[in-house]
């Protein structure tokens, strides 16, 4: 399995299981849901950064690439899971939501696992190296 489908693929499900998450919260708590929601965002962009700028410290080969394919699998994926997961958790949402979810929320979330990363392999790069790498 390619690299970039692993990514991809474990960076959808969080964004979904995030958004579904986020959504029953503030259904819950509506006082509590601006807070979780900025936590929930930092959360899922602090993973994509640290995933990057692993992959960067172990000098990944292709790995902007990978990222770039990563985003592309992610983001639909985030969006069909987010709308199952807030239709089976939290309401009767049915698939009148997932268009919406696959176009504007698909961009949104390939951007940010994109641009995520990324910053991630910019930090991974500058990281100072273990002895006897090159």
């Amino acid at each position: 399995m390619g690299a970039w489908l692993v990514r991809g693929f474990w960076m959808g499900l969080l964004h979904g299981a995030v958004q579904a998450g986020v959504v029953a919260v503030a259904v819950r708590s509506p006082e509590a849901g601006s807070a979780v929601r900025l936590i929930a965002f930092g959360l899922v962009v602090v993973i994509a950064v640290l995933w990057g700028a692993l992959d960067a410290w172990r000098r990944f080969e292709g790995r902007g690439m990978c990222w770039f394919f990563a985003s592309l699998v992610a983001g639909p994926l985030a969006g069909v899971a987010g709308v199952v997961g807030s239709g089976l958790l939290v309401d009767q949402t049915g698939v009148e939501a997932l268009w919406p979810a696959l176009t504007g929320g698909a961009a949104f979330t390939a951007l940010v696992v994109l641009a995520s990363a990324a910053i991630g392999m910019g930090l991974g790069n500058a990281a100072p190296q273990p002895k006897g790498s090159h």
